[in-house]
């Protein structure tokens, strides 16, 4: 039987191709079943997951959940604002309270870099990484391959270029690797200030000019400023920021040929993507939302698949 050749999703890195085909080729069976008037299927009923999500989040958390009652799972939802957490409890003993009452799988969004690797190691539980700090978010860089891999028919050979801040993004270390893994070239594009130093470590060169970077490419995966994590200003104003590298229609339609628009959200309307090109039939965001739940289901099967019981 297929199986995945890791334990736990805690990046991209600690994956071959192989494993990104297999949570492919399981995410095509699982979007039918997500596009039928039934859309449950009875795969993991006697398998219980928890959600800790010691991170606010919407769309990650819904599509997690919604993925999980598709394929019959009992569900836990954790949220670290309202726990013991906040009294100091240790993030050992909160997921070991948790795992007391029966849990498979957890799901974890955690502040600091390399939390999911760090349970992995002190709880007998399969840890799924929903994104740890600025390091890692494996589900959305899947669920963008496999988007690209749905519009454009393959992953190999294409030119995807990431706009944005690169700096403070899992997203982007994320999809670098899945990319590169498959065989796509990739480019980072955005001010000099929100590229981190070790990029060019990675094989991925560095362009400043957005005109070029979307010439260039076959999709813009574009990424929002996350102001939430700067404790300095990383450029003079957001206004400059949109001058600079906000991707508007004139700029599509300047180009002479048609590229595919991504975002991970949320979308900061106006600043780096015009509400035009956002609804633009150019765009696959509403896609990648829908691709979010085929890719969660299949993953959380793949894994629940090497629980002994």
């Amino acid at each position: 039987m297929d199986q995945l050749s890791v334990e736990h999703l805690l990046g991209i890195k600690y994956l071959n191709a192989n494993d990104i085909d297999l949570i492919f080729r399981t995410a095509d069976g699982f979007k039918e079943v997500i596009n039928r008037p039934i859309k449950k299927v009875p795969s993991l009923r006697d398998i219980t997951i928890a959600n800790l999500f010691f991170e606010n989040s919407t769309r990650t958390k819904l599509s997690f959940e919604l993925a999980q009652k598709r394929l019959s799972a009992d569900v836990i939802n954790f949220s670290a604002s309202q726990s013991s957490v906040k009294k100091g409890e240790t993030l050992i003993d909160t997921v070991n309270n948790i795992l007391s009452m029966k849990v498979d799988i957890v799901v974890m969004r955690h502040g600091s870099v390399g939390a999911g690797v760090f349970l992995s190691k002190h709880v007998d539980a399969k840890i799924v990484n929903a994104g740890d700090g600025t390091h890692e978010h494996p589900t959305q860089a899947l669920l963008d391959s496999y988007s690209i891999r749905e519009k454009l028919g393959a992953v190999k050979g294409k030119k995807i270029v990431i706009v944005g801040d690169i700096l403070h993004s899992r997203v982007a270390l994320s999809n670098i690797f899945a990319l590169q893994l498959q065989g796509a070239e990739v480019k980072v594009c955005g001010p000099t200030t929100l590229i981190p130093k070790y990029i060019s470590s990675l094989g991925v060169e560095v362009e400043t000019n957005l005109k070029k970077a979307l010439e260039w490419c076959d999709v813009a995966n574009v990424l929002r400023v996350q102001h939430e994590r700067m404790d300095i200003k990383y450029f003079p104003s957001t206004r400059e920021y949109t001058q600079l590298f906000g991707i508007n229609k004139e700029i599509l339609n300047n180009l002479g040929k048609k590229i595919v628009i991504m975002h991970p959200g949320p979308i900061n309307r106006g600043v780096e993507i015009t509400s035009d090109v956002a609804d633009s039939d150019q765009s696959i965001i509403l896609n990648q939302v829908e691709n979010g739940v085929a890719i969660r289901m299949a993953v959380i099967y793949l894994l629940a698949q090497q629980i002994k019981r």
